[in-house]
């Protein structure tokens, strides 16, 4: 079995309107995620800060080099349930926060696959060659009158319920998700990212300025063409090339995780 590894380039920006910054990334060798928090003030980045330190804190067990893959997919889907437990218990401590929530959108890459854990409507692509894909599927009320065949992908832009969330993080318990595994070849590069960068660039969009660049200045670019458009929310994305050669060996954090 071939051993890979993904190579990372980062970043989160605040955006042309909002006052502070909302998302939080994570960047490792084998794992990336995006959560993007929401509940207004400080709330948001408490929320979207702790889903990621909390995956941090779980990543030290389940990618360890010496842990099987069942267990470690088992302990990777556990750790959602305990980024959901860190926003109750931080609510029980500062009922301030009360209300506060976030996304999640996370890619754990293991031998020759990834798995897909995901709540709320960050996103996650693969670009494979001249294929473009969206691995994971929007947690939204839109989404399920598309999934319902009641509305066209036309009627998106103005619908009034086009920001709803159906799922996201609110330390309310019951988390239910599943964990899709998604084979991988040398070569392939996954972007996660907020609906920062999803909901202001099209699908084409997002594929001709993932393509052809070296990680960093697709990364520059993705973000430079969201202000272009007005930015009107925090952009957080990550960038990761499947690679062969081996990775440094650490967590890297970024937005409000910082």
């Amino acid at each position: 079995m071939a051993a890979f590894y993904f190579a990372t380039s980062a970043r989160s920006a605040v955006g042309l309107v909002r006052s502070g910054n909302e998302d939080s990334a994570l960047a490792a060798k084998n794992l990336i995620a995006v959560a993007d928090g929401m509940g207004g003030h400080a709330a948001g980045e408490v929320a979207s800060s702790l889903a990621i330190k909390t995956l941090v804190q779980s990543a030290q067990v389940f990618t360890h080099p010496e842990i099987d893959e069942e267990s470690a997919d088992d302990l990777y889907l556990q750790a959602i349930q305990e980024a959901d437990q860190s926003l109750k218990n931080a609510v029980e401590e500062n009922p301030a926060l009360s209300g506060m929530g976030t996304t999640l959108t996370s890619l754990l890459l293991r031998g020759e696959s990834v798995a897909l854990l995901h709540i709320g409507d960050s996103r996650a692509y693969r670009l494979r060659g001249s294929s473009f894909e969206q691995l994971s599927v929007d947690h939204t009320v839109i989404q399920e009158l598309l999934n319902q065949g009641a509305i066209s992908e036309s009627d998106i832009a103005t619908h009034p319920q086009r920001s709803v969330l159906t799922q996201v993080l609110m330390g309310e318990g019951n988390i239910e998700v599943p964990l899709p595994v998604i084979e991988v070849k040398l070569g392939d590069r996954f972007l996660v990212c907020s609906d920062g960068l999803s909901s202001v660039l099209t699908e084409k969009e997002i594929k001709s300025l993932l393509k052809g660049k070296d990680r960093d200045a697709a990364v520059a670019a993705l973000v430079d063409a969201t202000y272009i458009n007005g930015a009107p929310d925090n952009v957080t994305l990550v960038i990761a090339d499947i690679v062969e050669e081996n990775q440094p060996d650490k967590f890297e954090t970024i937005g409000a995780a910082g």
